[in-house]
């Protein structure tokens, strides 16, 4: 009897564990579902005024960025990517909703991007993404240093972020809905990173993922607030010059090149930590990660003084772009020479997170070239300079574009500039009117025309441009005027009216 009832409760034990153990993997298949489901996170490490040549993986002999150059190895590297129009408003608002400055109205800094505009944060949002953004924002338009309300942060939901500073050793920002402003307590792009990264490990294992916008102002001016032993790295005297740099310029190009490099260094060891912080949490394998820059910078280089950008030269208009995406494997290194210009950023990581593009985005989805890179593809990448203001006012507006091998642009009175980067990779040699090149100029005048046909550019002086928005420029510093918001007497200048 005893046996029997023992064998009975044996039996039960045994069903029972095996009921449990169906059940138990029965909720580990539903897990690994539910992680092969979730669609990529997203981590956009985005730089202020870091040139594309300004790199250790780029070939600098200078400056040393360890963190960035180990990343390129396992991504893929466009050594030819341009931000659309070389100066912070445009190329943020261009990057975030997939269209070209013409288009949007937002060609010159200090604007406000309209709330009809539809962007990067909105579009992820639909499709259940958290979405995070830390850092230097410059797209509301109300003074640099004013409270962005929730409705103005264009769908960025976790917020601690300014319009514009550059204090690096006390950057201010704001805080979520905390209207008090704040201060990082140590410089920027490491208080910044080692925010995102407490962001990140909190929501690594969300069911949904994340679109988190690292956006670090350096290695933009002033140069002489990176720490002192960053510069210590980088004598001035022991830095080398392009070839293109002016004699004037020489002397303090190399000054300002020593704090602009220890500001990448600096920002170089910052942007490690973040990818650390990817792989120690084992998000690696779901998240696409970017490193980009909104523009660069001419320090010296065809006679132009430091700071100043805006330009179609490589200087102020190539830009880094990293990609790494889940699945890479192989692709790990890969480079594509094609050029990819700004608004074609936002369409080709919708196209690797599987999500439809928008109706009037004007980028091109380059997710097949992202994971089948070609160094051999090419295309033409469009560059525009609508309305130059501030220290560039006096120069003509333009269009140009970049193929892998050549720099091309107009101004309204014709032609100006056309280059062979391959063989002239300081673009010291116009080729312009030479009859070598008569039928390559012939077809790069084409492209660049087809290029504006296809976002409509009538392509007309920079006055009509202004005039067509209703922009008014400060008739001293030439440009839009955001430091009168201090003394409570700014006004907002958008390209549709502010409710």
């Amino acid at each position: 009897m005893k046996i029997k009832l023992f064998s009975i409760g044996l039996l039960l034990t045994v069903v029972t564990l095996s009921s449990c153990k169906k059940e138990t993997k029965s909720e580990s298949v539903s897990e690994i579902s539910k992680e092969v489901s979730k669609k990529p996170n997203i981590v956009y490490i985005l730089t202020d005024q870091w040139r594309g040549s300004a790199l250790g993986y780029a070939g600098n002999p200078d400056v040393k960025t360890p963190n960035l150059d180990a990343f390129a190895k396992e991504s893929v590297n466009f050594t030819n990517a341009v931000s659309v129009t070389p100066v912070c408003t445009p190329h943020r608002a261009a990057l975030l909703t997939g269209k070209f400055p013409t288009t949007t109205g937002m060609f010159v800094n200090d604007l406000y991007l309209p709330a009809e505009e539809l962007t990067m944060a909105e579009i992820y949002k639909t499709e259940g993404y958290n979405t995070a953004y830390w850092g230097k924002w410059h797209l509301d338009g109300h003074g640099r240093s004013n409270y962005i309300p929730k409705e103005r942060r264009q769908g960025f939901d976790f917020w601690r972020a300014l319009e514009c500073s550059h204090a690096y050793n006390k950057m201010p920002y704001y805080d979520n809905e905390d209207t008090k402003l704040k201060h990082w307590k140590e410089y920027s792009p490491f208080a910044i990173v080692k925010d995102a990264n407490e962001y990140l490990a909190k929501h690594a294992k969300d069911d949904t993922p994340f679109l988190a916008v690292i956006s670090i102002a350096t290695p933009h001016y002033p140069h002489d607030s990176a720490p002192e032993k960053y510069k210590d790295m980088y004598p001035p005297e022991s830095l080398a010059l392009n070839p293109n740099v002016a004699k004037q310029f020489e002397e303090r190009s190399r000054k300002e090149l020593q704090g602009y490099y220890a500001h990448a260094t600096a920002t170089d060891e910052a942007i490690g930590l973040v990818l650390n912080q990817i792989k120690t949490l084992n998000l690696s394998d779901n998240t696409i990660i970017v490193f980009s820059a909104d523009h660069g910078e001419m320090m010296g280089a065809h006679g132009v003084k430091p700071f100043v950008k805006q330009l179609a030269w490589d200087e102020a208009s190539r830009v880094p772009f990293l990609i790494k995406y889940p699945g890479i494997d192989k692709q790990k290194g890969a480079v594509v020479n094609a050029p990819l210009t700004t608004p074609d950023i936002l369409p080709s990581l919708l196209g690797l997170t599987n999500i439809e593009i928008p109706k009037g985005i004007e980028g091109e989805n380059l997710a097949k070239l992202i994971k089948n890179p070609d160094s051999n593809a090419d295309r033409a990448a469009l560059i525009m300079g609508v309305a130059p203001f501030g220290a560039n006012y006096g120069d003509p507006a333009y269009r140009a574009i970049k193929t892998k091998q050549y720099t091309y642009g107009r101004t309204p009175k014709g032609a100006n500039m056309f280059f062979d980067n391959i063989n002239d990779p300081h673009q010291m040699n116009n080729l312009l009117d030479n009859p070598k090149f008569e039928s390559i100029q012939k077809d790069l005048d084409d492209k660049l025309n087809i290029e504006l046909e296809k976002i409509g550019d009538e392509f007309k002086d920079k006055q009509y441009y202004l005039k067509k928005w209703g922009y008014v420029l400060d008739e001293k510093r030439k440009a839009v005027n955001w430091w009168s918001w201090k003394e409570g007497d700014g006004v907002v200048q958008s390209p549709k009216p502010v409710q």
